[in-house]
């Protein structure tokens, strides 16, 4: 009598699941889930300091070594660098999933000039509504005052300001976006809760910056969902962050102190 192989199936399939799930937590542990627990320590602390949100500071970009710039450069570098590994493991395990690396969420170089053309009109519609909710947020009282940075007046302030900001594009949109919805996806997770989980990662590692960081991103993270399901390609996210980013941090280094309507601390 031949055994029934629907029992061996379904605990192969269960045994995939799992293996699956544990991927992705640990990828999100390395990576933007532990930041997502680092900011929530950080807005409870803040919000149990004296005094309100708008008088606190959030800094993205500071200085690591003041008054030494060789070596803050150094340590600039360094955290650009490691930064990046969880989407060098994110890329291997999609390659040992037997799929061609990052190219299989849209992260390559066979449409570059789509991936910008996209990328820069999704970056301006969600720049200008980003500023104005963010300036709403904080005078309202419920954000932190963001300094995009915080860096020395040295001759590489902003190369690495954009260095930082393509760093944060890559590792966000590669993590939280295509890696994650891909596996939630594999996961059996629906559309709908696939997209609820995205987003709500995405504001919760810049809950930070306050109510209105959590809330202005995981808004930011809806629309990128939604354009990653209908493109089909990350790039065009990963250009649209990383414009939004050097706009933000070079706009603060140019203008701060220089415009009234421009918070400082």
């Amino acid at each position: 009598m031949r055994a029934d192989p629907e029992p061996v199936v379904k605990a192969l399939h269960e045994d995939g699941q799992g293996v699956l799930r544990t991927e992705t937590l640990l990828v999100l542990a390395l990576s933007l889930g532990a930041s997502a627990c680092s900011s929530l320590i950080s807005f409870i602390g803040s919000l149990t300091k004296p005094g309100g949100l708008k008088d606190q500071a959030a800094t993205l970009n500071g200085s690591y070594a003041p008054g030494r710039p060789w070596l803050d450069l150094a340590w600039q570098l360094f955290g650009i660098g490691t930064a990046l590994v969880p989407v060098l493991l994110v890329a291997h395990l999609l390659t040992r999933e037997g799929v061609p690396g990052l190219r299989v969420l849209g992260f390559d170089r066979t449409r570059p000039g789509w991936d910008l053309g996209r990328g820069a009109l999704v970056a301006a519609g969600i720049g200008s509504a980003g500023l104005a909710f963010y300036l709403a947020a904080r005078a309202s009282g419920f954000n932190l005052t963001v300094v995009p940075e915080a860096l020395p007046d040295v001759w590489w302030k902003f190369p690495v300001l954009i260095l930082s900001a393509l760093q944060n594009a890559v590792v966000e949109e590669i993590i939280v976006l295509a890696y994650l919805l891909r596996r939630l996806d594999q996961l059996g997770w629906s559309p709908m809760a696939a997209l609820l989980a995205s987003s709500v990662l995405r504001g919760s590692y810049h809950l930070y910056q306050g109510i209105g960081g959590f809330l202005g991103n995981m808004v930011m993270g809806v629309v990128f969902v939604l354009a990653y399901r209908r493109w089909g390609r990350v790039g065009p996210l990963v250009v649209a962050h990383a414009l939004l980013d050097i706009v933000a941090f070079g706009g603060y280094a140019l203008l701060a102190g220089k415009v009234g309507w421009l918070p400082t601390p």
